[in-house]
């Protein structure tokens, strides 16, 4: 009989973990192809300066985007309680304030070489296709968060009470020392004995 230690259950790697690097290989692979293709139609001097031209455009959008951020932010910050002026009207959104962080995903798509960065970077600076992006990305959240909370939002700040403020989960049962049983559970979840008698 040999003793030894019990295998190890690798747990299994997600599909997008595995995908992931193939994707990015293919993705640079391409890249250079069409950086020598358009090399090998124009010059090695025009690719260069679509390169240039595209770092500069994209830090020049990402500078934009950040100071309207960053003004969305102090506007914000304004109206608070406690602020001088807070009791004022809110002032409407400035147009276009939505999508700041597609436009700053497309600024950081120019300033990255290649040319299907910069395609990409450049629709993501027209606004239909950031507003469309914008609520797909919404209704995903909105559906992973339905789908990850079964019960809804009052079953996860009934989860969340079961955490300690270090991250501890405390699992146990309540005993009296009394010997009365606990309350039947109602219906609601709520298992706790009466304050009062």
């Amino acid at each position: 009989m040999t003793t030894g230690t019990p295998p190890t259950h690798r747990p299994r790697r997600s599909r997008a973990r595995t995908l992931l690097p193939l994707c990015l290989a293919a993705w640079l692979v391409l890249e250079i192809w069409l950086l020598t293709l358009v090399a090998g139609a124009a010059n090695g001097f025009t690719v260069l300066l679509l390169l240039v031209a595209g770092a500069v455009l994209g830090a020049l959008v990402i500078k934009r985007a950040g100071r309207r951020a960053f003004r969305n932010l102090t506007e914000t910050l304004q109206q608070m309680p406690g602020q001088p002026g807070a009791g004022a009207a809110p002032a409407p959104p400035a147009s276009g304030s939505k999508g700041n962080g597609f436009l700053m995903l497309g600024g950081l798509l120019l300033m990255i070489p290649g040319m299907i960065s910069d395609v990409a970077g450049l629709l993501l600076l027209l606004p239909p296709v950031r507003s469309l992006l914008g609520r797909y990305a919404e209704r995903s959240l909105e559906r992973r968060m339905r789908d990850s909370v079964p019960g809804g939002f009052s079953d996860a700040f009934q989860q969340a009470r079961m955490h300690r403020p270090d991250g501890k989960v405390v699992q146990g049962e309540v005993i009296r020392e009394d010997g009365a049983p606990a309350r039947p559970d109602d219906g609601t979840g709520d298992r706790r004995p009466p304050l009062g008698r």
